[in-house]
């Protein structure tokens, strides 16, 4: 089904917007299947263009490989945007048997966070599960609290939204029990939270974020591990669907992959030509200052600095 709105295409430099123009484009996002069999190519779709749209975005469209970032496909730009592995969690099993797939080593760093966490709470961890329609508000407002302290929202403008239009989506599709949301509290504060909208049986990895002065406390793995353990004893899901990006958490907790990317089928004139010329140009410029960072070993302080800093 395709939708129809206004998205920013943001110029980024690592973590940081630069600029983000907005273009009206008719979008679809690739439902996650048993097969998830890749396109034999990249056709734009036969849907007619609407008056004021500048074209169509497909995400998470499965493809057989590498594509090449831009070319002309009858008519339109054909611009890929991203390329990266879609990870998700096969939820068709016991919890013990999804256990199964950690070597001992990483079971044992696992158990060893939740220890260290338990301990700093006092020997028990404190935490929720909010599903009905009358636990939304709470949710919201203890969700909200965390995510206003995140580099997902300063930086990226990907925090849970602040609307009262959200609360009541949420409201939603909790009355037909299409959602789930967890907190992880630190004596009765909030520090990080999960939110999982359910899409027919697909759990969607949709927002979630801890409070940075935890960040030693590894708060964000403790509350997907007991998320996952609760998801699990429910026996109602066949995936937990980490969506488009990459990252080592999802890569840690996945079962399964599929190689997907982010299609634009634009229409082919010289401001979208331009458009997409200067991202491409601006993320050649992250990756290689990214590289070069890497090489002298300062990557991971470097972010951490511009992702927390105040």
């Amino acid at each position: 089904m395709w939708n129809y709105h206004q998205i920013s295409v943001k110029l980024q430099l690592g973590d940081k917007t630069l600029l983000a123009p907005k273009l009206w484009l008719q979008i679809k996002e690739a439902a996650l299947g048993d097969e998830n069999l890749a396109v034999a190519a990249l056709t734009p779709p036969a849907e007619p263009l609407l008056p004021h749209s500048q074209g169509f975005l497909i995400r998470s469209l499965p493809i057989p490989g590498n594509q090449p970032v831009l070319s002309r496909q009858k008519g339109y730009l054909c611009y890929v945007s991203s390329q990266y592995c879609r990870y998700y969690i096969d939820m068709r099993q016991s919890f013990e048997e999804y256990k199964s797939k950690f070597s001992s080593k990483t079971r044992n760093t696992l158990n060893r966070k939740i220890k260290k966490f338990s301990a700093y709470c006092e020997g028990e961890i404190q935490w929720r599960v909010y599903r009905a329609v009358a636990e939304m508000p709470e949710f919201f407002k203890l969700a909200r609290v965390i995510s206003e302290k995140t580099y997902q929202e300063k930086l990226l403008d990907a925090g849970l939204p602040d609307s009262e239009e959200f609360l009541r989506e949420m409201e939603r599709l909790a009355g037909h029990d299409c959602v789930r949301g967890f907190i992880l509290f630190h004596q009765n504060r909030p520090v990080s939270y999960l939110y999982c909208p359910i899409n027919q049986d697909i759990l969607i990895y949709a927002y979630l974020g801890y409070d940075p002065e935890y960040m030693n406390f590894s708060v964000g793995t403790v509350l997907q591990w007991l998320a996952l353990e609760r998801l699990f004893e429910e026996n109602s899901f066949r995936f937990f669907d980490f969506t488009e990006g990459q990252s080592d958490h999802k890569k840690l907790f996945a079962t399964d992959n599929v190689h997907c990317a982010n299609v634009f089928f634009l229409r082919n004139n010289l401001h979208n030509l331009f458009l997409s010329y200067m991202q491409i140009a601006i993320n050649q410029l992250s990756k290689l200052t990214g590289d070069a960072l890497e090489r002298f070993g300062v990557k991971t302080t470097v972010r951490k600095l511009m992702r927390f800093e105040t």
